[in-house]
């Protein structure tokens, strides 16, 4: 049996907030959420990456119907900024979703650290992702994934609960130890439920060392595929942003082409082929049980929580966040919860961070703010604008 390359491309964009917004404006009842920029990021991540990539993918389907194998996962929010501002785009998912040839995965509509700070919100939270991938692309997901990949023992029981068959999980060194990323395991108080891991290091080879490992040598990731697959390799799972091809690497510096160019070559291989994570599960038996108290993510250099959950700013507007869950849901005011829910998305606390060197460039690439310092105080005006519509008038 050849060995399994399993991509995995994740797709979201928060809806940002307007960097402000200040206590005047939640006195005049105004909207945190900054329409203009979020529509002008949504459109220009359409044209650069959606748009270009799906129609390499759509072309290399129609080269190869039965070969290609790719799997999606799309917040919520995202596939609704697409309906408004970048309809081209979602319609060049949905043509990808027709084809039988990618799966889409189901995750936390909002981008959301539900599964760490609320079981009932994480629960609410995935079956309303469910039923929005359902009427959107007509498909019900069966394979999870967390946001950032966030997972741990606790995790599993919640996801097995929810009747899911398999989550993608980051393979890392610490909770491997010394077994390999490149076989299926399962959770150690359900193997029924299969792990379906990152190899890290070839994935992070593609999605942030293209232009200095792999731009000019066209051949060597597929070169190093190839020698996991004599080694025994059963499943590979190249696992990140969607955002890579055209976004974080533009269109010019050839990765675009790279993407297609490597797909092309693993199913012309002999050794290898493209699966999708339903298919792996179905193909291959755990290796064993892995037991993961500690929640680990795919998230900076330690993998942990601390890209979201690490410093007082962040502890402070995530905790004060969710303390308002309950007063907030006992309204029945849909427009609140609504607003509540957006704050969940994990987008908020990652732009509050304040670690330096390599980690810290990368939080501050993706924040629409000046410093961490600024994105804390929108945030938490944001979340007093919840806890002020719930005081009595």
């Amino acid at each position: 049996m050849k060995t399994s390359v399993c991509f995995y491309f994740q797709v979201h964009q928060p809806y940002r907030i307007k960097p402000d917004y200040s206590f005047f404006d939640m006195g005049m009842n105004r909207s945190f959420v900054d329409d203009k920029t979020n529509c002008e990021i949504i459109n220009k991540v359409a044209n650069q990456c959606y748009l270009p990539t799906n129609n390499i993918l759509l072309e290399l389907i129609k080269k190869y119907p039965s070969q290609i194998k790719i799997c999606f996962s799309l917040s919520g929010i995202v596939i609704e900024q697409m309906k408004t501002h970048a309809p081209e785009a979602l319609d060049s998912f949905q043509k990808l979703a027709h084809t039988g040839c990618v799966e889409f995965l189901a995750e936390t509509y909002y981008h959301s650290l539900s599964s760490i700070f609320s079981h009932e919100e994480f629960s609410n939270q995935v079956m309303e992702h469910k039923k929005i991938i359902q009427n959107t692309f007509g498909q019900i997901p069966t394979i999870f994934r967390n946001t950032e990949l966030i997972y741990s023992d606790l995790i599993a029981q919640h996801v097995h609960e929810l009747g899911l068959k398999g989550i993608m999980i980051d393979g890392i060194d610490r909770v491997l130890k010394w077994r390999s990323p490149n076989f299926l395991y399962s959770p150690a108080k359900y193997p029924e439920l299969f792990l379906i891991l990152k190899n890290y290091r070839l994935s992070d080879d593609l999605a942030f060392r293209y232009p200095v490992v792999l731009k000019n040598h066209n051949r060597l990731l597929l070169d190093k595929l190839k020698q996991l697959a004599l080694k025994g390799s059963e499943v590979i799972g190249l696992f990140m942003d969607y955002e890579t091809f055209g976004e974080h690497h533009w269109k010019e510096s050839g990765i675009i082409d790279y993407l297609k160019n490597l797909i092309e070559s693993i199913v012309q291989s002999s050794t290898l082929s493209l699966a999708s994570p339903s298919d792996v599960i179905n193909c291959y038996q755990s290796h064993g049980a892995l037991s993961i108290p500690d929640a680990i993510s795919w998230a900076d250099t330690e993998r942990d929580l601390s890209a979201w959950y690490g410093n007082p700013m962040q502890n402070s507007a995530t905790e004060l966040l969710y303390s308002l869950e309950k007063a907030v849901k006992a309204t029945h005011n849909f427009d609140l919860i609504r607003s509540w829910k957006l704050l969940t998305s994990s987008d908020h606390s990652y732009y509050t961070c304040l670690k330096n060197y390599s980690d810290g460039a990368v939080h501050n690439y993706f924040s629409p703010f000046n410093s961490p310092h600024e994105a804390f105080v929108a945030y938490s005006n944001a979340i007093n604008f919840i806890k002020y519509n719930l005081s009595p008038n």
